[in-house]
């Protein structure tokens, strides 16, 4: 009788666990709803960048919309970190934390384990179109919108084939031909700003 109630007990435990990370999926993968009186920031549009955005260079701008409360952008964390590694000689890059909580440049450059730029500045978000994260934004060398949208299908950036933050990051220092991409990149999803609701 006790081997039945084990096996019973086991069963069920491996279905609730098996429940949960079925709807922590579908939940990522519903888009993160368009707020209320959003305005749509279109590729070729001009930013402007302004002082707090100004490298004194020539070179493209990567920001990274990251929210530390957020999972899905703590999934994204090793990936970010790669497209650094792998383009910071050819692009700018800066973290915009989009977080209420109180959490200092220190906090954040430790997380990612790097010495990128970090903004705390949530008009960059409204400025680029962005309301959710994890979003990438990349600003041309003439301060154009480039591309704005998600980095991966993956939540965990592990789908090689949809690379879509990289792909256009690679599209515009190597001045290929305009790269078409499927709805995952360009719809939001992941944590709704201003609160993480994912």
């Amino acid at each position: 009788m006790k081997k039945k109630i084990v096996i019973v007990w086991l069963v069920l435990l491996f279905a609730a666990v098996s429940a949960l990370f079925w709807r922590n999926e579908w939940v990522y993968s519903l888009p993160t709803p368009v707020p209320a009186g959003y305005k749509p920031v279109n590729p070729g549009q001009m930013i402007d960048l302004g002082a707090r955005l100004n490298t004194g260079n020539q070179k493209p701008l990567f920001l990274h919309f990251f929210n530390p409360d957020c999972p899905c952008s703590r999934f994204n964390i090793a990936h970010f970190k790669t497209l650094v590694t792998q383009y910071g000689k050819d692009a700018n890059f800066m973290i915009v934390v989009m977080s209420k909580e109180s959490y200092t440049v220190k906090d954040i450059q430790e997380k990612f384990e790097t010495k990128v730029p970090v903004l705390f500045d949530t008009a960059i978000a409204v400025s680029c179109g962005v309301y959710s994260t994890p979003q990438a934004v990349i600003i041309d060398a003439s301060h154009k919108l480039f591309y704005r949208g998600n980095y991966n299908r993956s939540r965990y950036c592990s789908d090689k084939k949809s690379e879509y933050a990289r792909m256009a990051l690679d599209s515009l220092l190597h001045q290929h031909a305009d790269i078409v991409f499927d709805r995952y990149a360009l719809k939001a999803y992941g944590c709704q700003l201003p609160n993480c609701k994912k």
